[in-house]
């Protein structure tokens, strides 16, 4: 019983969650199938306060993943440093490669949209704001 419950609880969460890619050919493949943009995001998810804050004010809110969900592939390219959340190898490799292409100087936090094809159409940092106007703002590239 408990594993069902379990389980039906999982399924909720997963409807409702943003969900997140790690991969970039695999963010282009369904972004060229849906006709979307891509929203590449470089974060320290366990240090950096301003990626931190982006989180809980934008990407987990449910009216973000309204509206992006029928616009958007959300890419993350996270930089964790404490030990417990260390990456894998091979994703902490690909988020190195995703960075020296499109975040060269290393800010933190890092948005930046592109087309299927890979080309950058615009970027952004944190900046106080509603969900909405963000939203907004990516669309806008």
């Amino acid at each position: 019983m408990a594993a069902l419950f379990l389980g039906c609880f999982l399924a909720i969460q997963n409807l409702s969650a943003q969900e997140w890619q790690t991969n970039l050919g695999k963010a282009q493949d369904l972004a060229q199938k849906n006709n979307n943009h891509i929203v590449l995001v470089f974060q320290g998810s366990d240090w950096c306060a301003p990626c931190i804050k982006l989180e809980r004010e934008i990407w987990s809110t449910e009216e973000f993943q309204k509206l992006a969900k029928d616009h958007f592939v959300m890419l993350k390219a996270d930089f964790p440093r404490k030990k417990q959340n260390k990456l894998p190898a091979a994703q902490e490799e690909h988020n190195k490669t995703l960075a020296s292409k499109y975040n060269p100087n290393g800010y933190f936090p890092y948005v930046v949209v592109l087309d299927p094809s890979g080309k950058v159409l615009g970027q952004a940092g944190y900046e106080k704001s509603t969900p909405k106007a963000y939203f907004n703002k990516l669309n806008s590239f």
